[in-house]
């Protein structure tokens, strides 16, 4: 609903005058303010329908229609008929594309690339319509013309009745000419809108001053009175009677001409005016409250739907095609348009100033999302055809290796065949797994050929495995509580026993040698504390007393400490250059790393000894 018409139906409180005239003339201006509606009203309930029963079944008779409109005068009062051609005319172009992709999937097209054929009638379509809006708009100049010229004919009428009234005043009352103004002035129908209320009690302040100047025989005006108050009883009778129709439009409108009918009726008694008055307001009140209350439901509706499918809108456009990145993603996308689409066919009009716009907004967004999805596809389907190509060399490139006996060079570079085909992304569903098995197979050969002839350096290494947990297991076992000097030497001997087995396997190897550091540094540790506690206890014990030894003995221990520092950053220095590729570079590491381990703690012992020597000399200070 327009907002003129709203504001043309909103129930008015009337100030009631304190006589029977001065009530007419206000009621006067209540009946202008809900007397007009404009060509934007709604068409009935039945009317829809009508239009809906006779809508053409195909987009060319929607055009057709539409130019038989165009080049009629229909076209002055079709606008809910236009309307309702341009939604069905969308609607089957909408259902024109979703048939033609269900052509293409079923002559073996994909969905994702299928793009509809471009729109050959909309620009016709558009033309027609343009016409249309074209000629209602020239018919309402002429009408705001037309209104414009009645309403001087109506100020020149008034002018010659307030002369009429002025010589009735001075005894020349002119009685027939008084009735053929009343004739002219009903007979010029509409003014302008904002003309209408003062027009109208300017006439009618002006006929009652005519019909007090004349005091014509009251047989006459009693008999004029009983006319109109037949005619306007009728007219509230009618007016009841609409507050029961079940056509909310149709009723309002009906309304209107018993509006114009109960104004152009003259007066009646004037002990009645007031009560014919408040009768046929009551009656009208009942029937323009019902026609706000079905177009407020109306719009709340419409609003309803428009908000809903604005969310459908922004849920499309706020799609993060950068995530679509596997055809599941883009497949799982489509399936949620699908959806969305579905949801939107169930949703009814939005408002009309707004329901072609929110459909362009959604078509466009689901347009722009099918682009994208065939861009990807497109994209897809040529990146699928170079890792295609790629994979196909590595395949050459593994089968021509498969009979080398070079193991170890042959080993590295069928790892790095394998690397690269990880990194290479999929190939089409229908080559994926016979390509697959081609590569594995070349790969399985070598190995299998390759593992036929190293069969035996096996059978050592699995045997030096289980010597070197052998060893593992005898460290731990050593005796905790044997002197340090025994324990040490047993140590050494299974160090030596552990550097004399040859090779492990290479995936055990690693973890191997950690379980065996782990167990030496273990008994380490245990050994240099408690020959650290004995050694700080032998210090305590035979340490020297007075100022002047204590302190050659803190500078004694400061030398020996920086010494140690240097030596220890000396052997780890040398650590960084020597190399452990073999088993003779990886035992020469350890041994040093034992040694350092070994440095820091004297190390720490000594600057224990330092600290308990700067506790003395500061006990002797005091």
């Amino acid at each position: 609903m327009s907002e003129s018409i709203k504001s043309n139906v909103q129930p008015q409180e009337l100030n009631i005058a304190s006589t029977p005239d001065e009530a007419v003339n206000a009621a006067t201006t209540e009946f202008t303010q809900q007397n007009s509606i404009n060509e934007e009203t709604p068409q009935t309930e039945d009317a829809v329908n009508e239009s809906e029963a006779a809508r053409p079944v195909s987009r060319q008779e929607i055009i057709e229609r539409l130019q038989a409109i165009a080049e009629s005068d229909d076209a002055l009062n079709s606008k809910a008929e236009t309307e309702a051609l341009k939604v069905q005319f969308y609607r089957m172009r909408t259902a024109e594309i979703e048939a033609a992709l269900k052509e293409h999937v079923a002559q073996g097209g994909e969905e994702a690339l299928f793009v509809p054929q471009p729109d050959e009638l909309e620009e016709t379509f558009k033309q027609h319509m343009n016409q249309i809006k074209a000629k209602r708009n020239a018919w309402l100049a002429a009408q705001e013309k037309e209104m414009q010229d009645n309403l001087e004919k109506k100020q020149q009428l008034l002018q010659q009745l307030q002369a009429l009234v002025e010589k009735a005043a001075q005894g020349t009352p002119e009685v027939n000419e008084f009735r053929a103004l009343q004739a002219s002035w009903k007979e010029i129908k509409n003014v302008p809108q904002s003309q209408v209320a003062p027009l109208w009690k300017q006439y009618q302040l002006l006929v009652e001053q005519f019909y007090d100047v004349l005091k014509i025989n009251s047989e006459f005006r009693e008999y004029d009175f009983k006319k109109n108050l037949e005619t306007k009883t009728m007219l509230c009778a009618q007016a009841e009677a609409l507050a029961e129709d079940t056509d909310v439009i149709g009723a309002f409108r009906q309304l209107q001409q018993l509006h114009n009918e109960f104004r152009e009726t003259g007066p009646v008694a004037p002990d009645l005016r007031e009560e014919v008055w408040n009768r046929f307001k009551a009656a009208s009140t009942i029937v323009n409250r019902r026609h706000q209350e079905h177009f407020e439901a109306k719009k709340e509706k419409e609003q309803e739907n428009l908000d809903k499918k604005t969310a459908i809108c922004e849920q499309i456009e706020q799609m993060d095609f950068a995530a679509l990145t596997t055809y599941q993603a883009w497949n799982n996308a489509t399936q949620q348009i699908l959806d969305l689409q579905a949801a939107w066919k169930e949703i009814g009009f939005a408002p009309q100033k707004m329901n072609l716009k929110i459909f362009e907004r959604f078509r466009a967004a689901c347009d722009h999302f099918f682009v994208q999805k065939s861009e990807f596809f497109k994209e897809a389907k040529s990146t699928l055809a170079k890792n295609l190509e790629r994979k196909k060399e590595l395949c050459e490139q593994a089968e021509a290796l498969k009979e080398s006996e070079d193991w170890k060079a042959t080993a590295d570079k069928l790892a790095k065949l394998q690397k690269e085909w990880k990194e290479i992304g999929a190939v089409a569903q229908k080559h994926s797994e016979a390509l697959w098995k081609r590569f594995v197979s070349a790969c399985d050969y070598f190995f299998e050929r390759r593992n036929a002839a190293t069969s035996s350096q096996r059978n050592v290494e699995q045997e030096n495995l289980k010597l070197k947990r052998a060893v593992i297991e005898k460290i731990k076992a050593i005796d905790t509580t044997l002197p340090a000097p025994e324990q040490t030497k047993q140590l050494q001997a299974l160090t030596q026993e552990w550097n004399s087995i040859g090779f492990v396997p290479f995936k055990e190897k690693d973890k191997l040698y950690k379980e065996y550091r782990e167990a030496s540094n273990a008994l380490y540790d245990k050994l240099h504390a408690s020959a650290n506690e004995r050694k700080l206890a032998n210090f305590r014990n035979n340490m020297g007393k007075g100022a002047g030894s204590l302190q050659r003995e803190r500078e004694h221990l400061i030398r020996q400490y920086e010494a140690m520092k240097s030596e220890i950053a000396t052997y780890e220095n040398n650590i960084g250059f020597l190399s452990v590729s073999n088993k003779k570079g990886a035992s020469l590491v350890d041994v040093m790393r034992q040694k350092v381990e070994k440095l820091k703690q004297d190390a720490k012992v000594i600057l224990e000894k330092i600290h308990l020597v700067e506790d003395e000399i500061e006990k002797e200070a005091k």
